[in-house]
């Protein structure tokens, strides 16, 4: 057999195993088969693509050359990848995610540059030829670029916010959402007149790529820039799906079947994730793919909700020993305390003493999709006692008690009941319907879209101040 037919027979395999992958990352069962199935899947196309890579360079005088620097260059990027794996905690995860998205974005920019300067010296062309509206390869190009620029651009402002190095509040310049669409039509317009325009004499054409290169990284900047931080998880996986989107494009300049279905793979399901998301946060879908809405910062909120009530780890340990049923539901706070660790002993200690104990877990929990469903699977939590929000909601009612750890924005009663709010109209974990509600917070603070949070206030609801996996292993004691 060619190394043609052994590298299209490993796209195919391949190709399935991403598949399986997707659906077995659909389920808490199934995730870590998922995962494999996508590492096994992916080594066979990186293994198959670099026999085909060497197999070209094989009738090069100087084939030693870039067969070194192809190695180099896959064995730096593994070892960069390697170590940033590990060093990574569970709380910077979201931010990695952005920026690796951000890596997708410039290769794909820097492919479709490729291909022009490819054509430019008459790889494969005609330079006799004049470009037409029927010229695919020079739409393929631009439209690579444009998607790449945005992917990198918004992945790096994405990544700015996530990690507290931009202020989360959204971008609200005037009339931002005619700036979006007025880049948009300036692409289309530039698209035209490059596929247009003669690419073999002139400065020309390279001015008008120049212009839609720099045009969407501009609007890839402000499109993250405009949406507020307590909507970033949808951000992430729109991200994702420009990701995809970019690694298809760049499989049509290279001529390369994987690199298209596996982008299309992945700027699918992003894209459907994204839906989801936005369903779940009462988001239009229109408006996040246009980067048009955005949890605005406004006045601060100086309504006089009344005081707090506070209290000790000792008296929430008589709560729980007197109560039947508890809902946990955590947020980002808890993985920053790494705190699922004694919530998962407390939790042993409560469901050993009779007690129904479950979590509710919102959507956009945390600041990746998914997140806080990975850390109490990290600490070995039972899978079936893991409600989503639609799950749990209708139950609060029945409940003695809900431990609140780290979450803010997803347990805001001002969601549903103030109707001139930033969140207004955002489903949310209806906690205070409970009989008792104990909040674990290190301050009064508000949460990370900038809302004050009534439920602090409520008659039913008491503050537990400090680390928040300290003051769970501070009732873990006094049980």
């Amino acid at each position: 057999m060619t190394i043609n037919a052994i590298a299209t027979a490993a796209y195919i395999v391949a190709s399935l195993l991403f598949v399986l992958s997707l659906a077995g990352l659909s389920k808490h069962e199934t995730s870590r088969s998922g995962l494999t199935y996508g590492i096994v899947g992916m080594a066979l196309a990186l293994g198959a693509t670099i026999a085909l890579s060497i197999d070209d360079m094989s009738v090069l005088t100087d084939k030693w050359i870039p067969i070194g620097l192809l190695v180099g260059a896959i064995a730096i990027g593994a070892l960069i990848g390697l170590w940033r794996a590990r060093i990574v905690e569970m709380t910077g995860m979201p931010e990695l995610i952005a920026l690796l998205h951000s890596f997708v974005g410039i290769a794909a920019v820097l492919i479709g540059w490729n291909g022009a300067i490819a054509g430019f010296h008459g790889d494969g062309i005609d330079p006799g030829n004049v470009r037409t509206l029927t010229n695919v390869h020079e739409a393929e190009i631009a439209i690579g670029i444009f998607i790449g620029a945005v992917t990198f651009t918004g992945s790096i402002v994405a990544n700015l916010k996530l990690s507290a190095r931009m202020k989360s509040a959204p971008l609200m310049l005037p009339g931002k959402n005619f700036i979006n669409i007025g880049a948009l039509i300036a692409f289309a317009v530039l698209t035209v007149l490059y596929v247009t325009t003669d690419g073999h004499t002139g400065t020309k054409p390279w001015i008008l790529l120049a212009a839609i290169t720099v045009l969407a990284l501009l609007l890839g900047w402000h499109l993250v820039a405009s949406i507020g931080g307590g909507d970033m998880p949808v951000v992430v996986s729109m991200l994702n799906s420009y990701s995809g989107w970019a690694a298809a494009a760049s499989g049509f300049l290279l001529g390369n079947d994987l690199l298209i279905v596996t982008g299309a793979l992945v700027g699918s399901s992003g894209a459907y994730l994204s839906y989801i998301m936005c369903k779940a946060m009462n988001r239009s879908f229109i408006s996040v793919i246009a980067g048009g809405f955005g949890i605005e910062a406004g006045p601060a909120d100086d309504t006089d909700y009344g005081e707090h009530r506070e209290i000790q780890a000792d008296a929430v340990a008589e709560l729980l020993s007197d109560a039947k049923s508890v809902v946990i539901t955590p947020g980002y706070g808890m993985a920053v305390a790494q705190a699922q660790y004694p919530v998962a002993d407390l939790t042993a200690k409560l469901r050993a003493k009779g007690v129904d104990v479950r979590f509710g877990i919102h959507p956009v929990a945390g600041r990746l999709p998914g997140h806080m469903n990975v850390l109490l699977a990290e600490a070995k939590l039972p899978y079936d006692i893991v409600m989503e929000m639609d799950e749990i909601n209708d139950d609060f009612g029945d409940t003695d008690v809900v431990l609140v750890i780290g979450a803010n924005d997803t347990v805001n009663p001002a969601a549903a009941e103030d109707p001139g709010s930033p969140i207004a109209g955002m489903p949310v974990l209806e906690v205070w319907n409970a009989k008792d509600v104990v909040v674990f917070k290190r301050s009064m603070a508000a949460g990370y879209a900038g809302v004050q949070n009534p439920l602090f206030f409520r008659d039913n609801t008491q503050m537990l101040f400090g680390d928040a996996k300290d003051r769970v292993e501070d009732i873990i004691a006094a049980l």
